[in-house]
Order: structure tokens, then sequence, then C-alpha cells
């Protein structure tokens, strides 16, 4: 969320935003959030009029209390009528301030000058890659084939308990799917994140704090009958746990890494695989959130974003990086990078996770400030997928098929398989 006052006083500015977003349509929205917010600025002098007025009759009425009855009385008469005014001139102040806030959440954040323009993901722009793609002289097989020759997935039961976009893990696929975020917990707790096990469920406010309505609508599952949602990322839940507070400059960066499931009702034109681990309604992901100073939000960017690549590299998987253009950017995003892992299978890259940094557009909405011994000013917030299985699953498995059917297991993730080198598979 902008500051009203930057919206007022750069107007020219939000509106070139807008364009660059492809967002003609919300162009009359700064108009309207800065008649607002006039209006409110009107109201709330005439209340904080009101309440001088009635703090210095109040004091008036003291004096006269003994000496002149009549006059008290009438200076508590006065008391009454303003007091009555306030309070219907409160409920405009506040209906106004809730008005203006709301058409605020609706503009989107000022992009870097960094990022690309483009109206769709189609003209996001391709960074750099990372591992040169191993060539295959043989077939690889779609993932959820290759976890059936394990024994590994049982999609169908899922169907029948859960739905389209549920899934069984089983056995060493399952025990595979664990090694990863085990491996990538260890990963990340070495360069210095703590880690968190965070809750999976928050309330409506954190919810607007951390991603905007039309995300909310597409992605959160709300519990019924509770001001509870099911997360959709830990970083909902993480950066939510600094709501209304303010933190010590020196104690900055803060840098957290979450392990969580993620619930998704992953509502788009994309739709929910039906046969398959890429899209679908309930996932887990190890995160980075970071919480910074605004003028190092950018460096920790790179490096949260440098953590990812580092983490799939180390297993050997080849990735790219894809800068997001301004029309693929979410509303509260000041510039995103996605990883792309290989597919040898269909010959080209997916994604598997995203680096945003979002200014200080949570902080403002939740009030996370941080305090030197000069001022307070809304902090910087970062987030960056190190791994989300099972999506991860089927880079993983395809990158690491063999010939003979079997799986290769990369020495890092030995130890949390038990030692085995490689996965045989129990079907033919």
């Amino acid at each position: 969320m902008l500051d009203i006052k930057f919206v007022k006083n750069n107007k020219e500015a939000v509106i070139e935003n807008l364009k660059k977003k492809f967002q003609d349509e919300k162009i009359p929205l700064v108009e309207e959030v800065i008649k607002s917010y006039d209006e409110f600025c009107s109201v709330k002098g005439k209340c904080d009029e009101l309440r001088a007025k009635i703090n210095k009759t109040s004091k008036e009425i003291s004096k006269h209390i003994k000496e002149n009855k009549e006059k008290a009385e009438e200076l508590k008469s006065e008391v009454l009528k303003s007091k009555q005014e306030l309070e219907s001139l409160q409920e405009e102040e506040r209906e106004l301030k809730e008005k203006t806030t709301k058409k605020l959440m609706l503009i989107p954040n000022i992009i870097d000058s960094t990022v690309p323009i483009g109206k769709d993901d189609s003209e996001n722009v391709e960074i750099e890659r990372f591992l040169k793609p191993e060539e295959k002289d043989y077939e690889i097989p779609y993932h959820i084939d290759i976890m059936q020759q394990f024994s590994g997935v049982d999609i169908e039961s899922a169907r029948k308990t859960s739905g389209n976009g549920f899934y069984y893990l089983c056995g060493d696929i399952a025990r595979l799917h664990s090694a990863i975020l085990s491996y990538a917990r260890d990963f990340i707790i070495e360069k210095g994140f703590i880690y968190f096990i965070p809750p999976y469920m928050i309330h409506k406010e954190i919810v607007d704090g951390v991603m905007s309505f039309e995300e909310m609508q597409n992605m959160m599952y709300k519990i019924e009958g509770e001001d509870l949602y099911l997360i959709g990322t830990s970083e909902h839940s993480m950066i939510g746990r600094y709501v209304n507070t303010i933190i010590k400059e020196e104690e900055l960066p803060i840098k957290n890494s979450s392990y969580s499931p993620c619930f998704r009702k992953e509502v788009g034109a994309h739709g929910i695989e039906e046969r398959g681990v890429y899209r679908i309604h309930q996932f887990e992901k190890q995160e980075m959130i970071v919480i910074c100073k605004p003028q190092d939000s950018m460096k920790y960017f790179f490096e949260i974003l440098k953590n990812t690549v580092d983490f799939f590299v180390s297993l050997k998987i080849p990735v790219r990086t894809l800068e997001c253009c301004s029309g693929d950017l979410a509303d509260l995003k000041v510039k995103s990078i996605d990883v792309e892992a290989w597919s040898p299978r269909q010959k080209k890259f997916f994604e598997v996770g995203s680096c945003s940094n979002l200014g200080d557009a949570q902080a403002r909405r939740l009030k996370i400030r941080v305090k030197n011994k000069d001022e307070k000013y809304f902090a910087h917030t970062l987030n960056n997928t190190l791994v989300a299985p099972p999506r991860m699953l089927i880079a993983f498995l395809e990158n690491n098929y063999c010939k003979d059917k079997t799986v290769l297991i990369p020495e890092p993730l030995q130890k949390y398989m038990g030692g085995l080198e490689k996965l045989t598979p129990v079907l033919k």
C-alpha cells in the first residue's frame, strides 16, 4: 500500500506506474483516493476543533460552577451539543478513513526502475542459467508414471477422500519428499537464517496486510464461522508475526526461514492438474523471509535469490532465473524474479519458486516500523521460496531418472535417505 501523501504529491508518477502495469482501468482511483483523503482531512480537522472546544469549555465550567451556576449550566449545554456533533463527525471520519484505505489498497506498489515492461508472463525476461541440462538418450516418463514405478503416489484414493488437486505420497517417494525438506532446512540454517514452524491459519487482518484482494480471492481458503484463513505460504504468517511491532534498527536484518504446508484454491485460467502434482491444492514449502532497512532491500533480494539457485545447483538440477515483467507483478511487489528448473521430459524450464521484494507495502499495511535514535520508519519485507515439493520432485525425478528406471540420490540427500544412493523401482 502506498503512502497517501506520496500519491497526492506524486499523482503523475502513480498514474504512469498504473500504465506500466497495464491497469489503466484503475487510473480514476488516483483522483478518487485523493478526494476521499481530502474529505477525511477536512472532517478530521473539524473533529480536532470540536475536541479543543470541548476541553476549553469544560475548563470554564469548573471556574463558573461555584460563582455563576447559570453560566455553568449554559456551558454544559454547549459541551453536550458539541459532543453530539463530534460523535456524528467521528463516525463520518471513520467511514472516510476506511473508504480512503480501501481505495488506496487497490493501487499497486511503485515498481522498481529495473523491471521490464510487459503485459503478462509471456514477456518475462530470462536473466541467467545455471548448470547445463544433460542430454538424455532415452525417454523420460511423466512424473506421475515415475512415481508409480516406485508405488509412490496415489491420486485416485485422494480424489475419493478430497477431490481433484490432492494426493497421497507413499514409500520411497514420500521419504524423498521429506528428505528434500530436511536438507532444505539444514541448508538455510547454515546460511544464518532462524528456522520456524509457523501457524497454518491467520486472521483476516493479516491476510489484508500481506496480499492484495484479488490474490486473496484466488488463493485463500476461509474457515467457515471463524476469523481464520489457511495460509497459501508461510510468508503470510511469518510477516504477520510482526504486526503492530516497532523493531530496533540494530536488530535488522531479520532473516527467518519457515517450513509449512500451504493451501491454495488455485482459481484462474490454469486450473487444477487432474493427473499430476504440479498445480495442486496442498503442498509443503521451505520459505525465506527478510525484514530490513529500505536501503538494504535489494541487497537481500539478490542474496535470497542466490540461496535458491545454490540449493538446486547443489542437487545438480539445472535452473534459470526469469525477471517478472510489470504486468506479471502482483500489486504489492516492487520486483520479482522466478526460479525455473529444467524438465528433461518437456525439454523446457518450469517455475519452482519466486523471489519478491515488496518494499514497505506489507509493513505499511501491518504497521511494522523500525526505530532508530532519530525517527521511526516502515521496514521493507522480502520473501523467496527455497524449495516447494512435491513440485520440486518433478524436476528432481526427471533429472535423476536413469535408463534402467532407477533414480539417483545426490550425495547431499543420502544421509536423509538412510544412506541410499539410488531408488529401485518396485513395479516394472
